[in-house]
């Protein structure tokens, strides 16, 4: 995973917390053991773990509404994305 691309343990236990997913859930969705999700949400910097874990809990964030926003300056973080109005419209 290229240096631009990591993200850290707080940004994916802040990530969780935001979008409602409990950590068995995520791990699950993940495809990776709640002791391993637990490890990398303990991470002080970037997340613990192998890569492609890390990837695969990045992806089951993104595909929930998550978008991890890059160190701009301020520090990195996570926001939700904007509900899909076309889902949400009675039209």
């Amino acid at each position: 995973m290229s240096e631009s691309n990591q993200i850290t343990g707080r940004q994916i236990a802040a990530a969780r917390a935001l979008a409602g997913i409990g950590q068995a859930d995520l791990a699950a969705s993940s495809s990776v053991s709640i002791p391993t999700l637990r490890r990398m949400e303990a991470s002080a910097g970037a997340a613990a773990g192998l890569p492609n874990n890390v990837a695969a809990v990045r992806r089951a964030l993104e595909a929930a509404g998550v978008i991890f926003v890059a160190e701009n300056g301020e520090g990195p973080g996570v926001r939700l994305r904007k509900p899909d109005q076309s889902a949400t419209d009675s039209h």
